[in-house]
């Protein structure tokens, strides 16, 4: 486990970036708003394992083989950033499986589509994977068991990103139910497809 003065420190610098707006923040909002709290879970879901396996990477190593050849990171970022335009603008044009239809439920998106965009986010992010390596290995201590060490750290991001995934994703919720009263449904889409637009293009062009 690492040294106790070193958690204080860790704890509230993870938890400021990790409620900073950035792509998966933006996305849990943007889910939030169009498909509803509970069926963003799963997107969180995803998001977290990827935040976790970049968060080992880095401490072993491997973050800084990807960081020296970012071409390996060009697929991913363009696939996955193409796919979220492609949603964001259908959308906008309230069609496809995450728009808002009026008097419908939002179920079409399968949980395993929900799972993967936040996987692929997390791990497509190569500022994800700099903040990672320059993040934690100070906090890691030669001098102690590396694993213990590792396992109580990833926790801690895994939970500050949890915890501020939701707020976003019951902030994105709380925007559509203000926006629903009335004829919104339009403008809500229109809101979530720019949003997602801006994510995809965020994650293709970062």
């Amino acid at each position: 486990m690492p040294d106790l003065t070193l958690l204080a420190v860790f704890l509230p610098t993870f938890f400021f970036v990790s409620i900073t707006p950035g792509m998966c923040m933006t996305l849990a909002m943007t889910l939030g708003m169009s498909i509803g709290f509970r069926r963003t879970l799963w997107m969180m879901l995803g998001e977290l394992v990827g935040v976790a396996l970049v968060a080992v990477a880095a401490v072993m190593g491997v973050a800084s083989i990807m960081l020296n050849y970012p071409e390996l990171f060009s697929v991913l970022k363009w696939v996955g950033g193409i796919y979220l335009c492609y949603i964001g603008v259908n959308m906008w044009r309230s069609k496809g499986k995450m728009a808002i239809v009026e008097g419908q439920q939002i179920s079409r998106v399968s949980n395993l589509e929900l799972i993967s965009q936040g996987f692929f986010t997390a791990i497509a992010n190569p500022k994800g994977w700099a903040f990672m390596v320059s993040l934690l290995p100070p906090f890691i201590s030669v001098e102690r068991d590396v694993a213990p060490q590792l396992i109580t750290l990833v926790s801690i991001i895994l939970f500050t990103e949890f915890i501020s995934m939701m707020a976003y994703a019951a902030g994105g919720k709380s925007l559509r139910i203000f926006l629903s009263r009335g004829d919104n449904i339009k403008w809500m889409n229109r809101i979530a497809g720019s949003l997602m637009l801006g994510v995809g293009f965020w994650l293709a062009m970062g």
